[in-house]
């Protein structure tokens, strides 16, 4: 999931990602194919330059140009549009690539309270274009979210246009079994591309609605050496055991 969501990144292009996934596939976009990527973190590091070193939060701090309050990220940066690309996850995803992180059944009365939004729905509106990276199993994959915390489509190829909301939304979700992407003519979510050894009827099975199918699924490309070496050296030099210890 992280090679294949760090592919999504161009060169040059400013990104905004929080913690786990989305920072790792950013940083290693940046060390493989895209060095003039800008990475952007949520607690308002800008323009992180890791070097050769792991992704911890000490790491982050030291190497980023400069921070900023979160106040100043989300108006000078996203709301002005200075953030290309943004990755985000989410609990529950629909059809349109509508994204829910608040609750599971009713509001007023859930079956379940979620995380929260956190800036998912600006993050959603203003970014020029969003990556969705979550896995992929049937109780997250709904024809409808139990409630909108963040706009992928709405419920067509027009609403973004009519909300006045200035991104493309979701171009992208990479699961742990494939990828999907918005039909350009409906928006729907259509699957594109699966992993190695993943079928389409392995996706259909975890997904809650009739999904479409591309005419042609791809299957995405193993990851290479180098960027499986790159992706090791971003993890955290793990402690030494007892047992290991001299």
């Amino acid at each position: 999931m992280t090679v294949v969501a760090a592919r999504s990144v161009r060169d040059g292009q400013v990104c905004l990602v929080g913690a786990g996934i989305p920072a790792a596939a950013a940083h290693l976009a940046r060390r493989v194919h895209a060095p003039a990527a800008v990475v952007v973190h949520e607690s308002g590091a800008l323009d992180v330059r890791l070097g050769d070193g792991p992704l911890t939060d000490a790491t982050v701090a030291d190497r980023a140009l400069t921070h900023v309050g979160v106040g100043e990220l989300y108006s000078t940066w996203l709301q002005a549009g200075r953030v290309d690309l943004a990755f985000l996850t989410a609990d529950q995803l629909d059809l349109y690539g509508n994204i829910g992180s608040t609750v599971v059944g009713e509001y007023d009365e859930p079956t379940e309270r979620l995380p929260g939004a956190g800036a998912a729905a600006e993050i959603a509106a203003w970014s020029g274009e969003v990556v969705v990276v979550m896995a992929h199993r049937l109780r997250a994959f709904v024809e409808q979210v139990d409630f909108v915390t963040a706009v992928g489509h709405g419920t067509g190829p027009l609403d973004r246009g009519l909300l006045g909301l200035r991104g493309r939304g979701p171009v992208r979700v990479v699961t742990d079994l494939g990828v999907l992407e918005p039909d350009p003519e409906t928006a729907e979510l259509v699957l594109t591309a699966v992993h190695p050894g993943v079928d389409v009827e392995q996706v259909r099975a975890e997904t809650g609605w009739d999904l479409q199918v591309a005419p042609e699924v791809a299957t995405t490309p193993v990851p290479t050496v180098g960027e499986l070496a790159a992706l090791r050296a971003l993890r955290p030099a793990r402690p030494a055991t007892a047992e290991e210890s001299p």
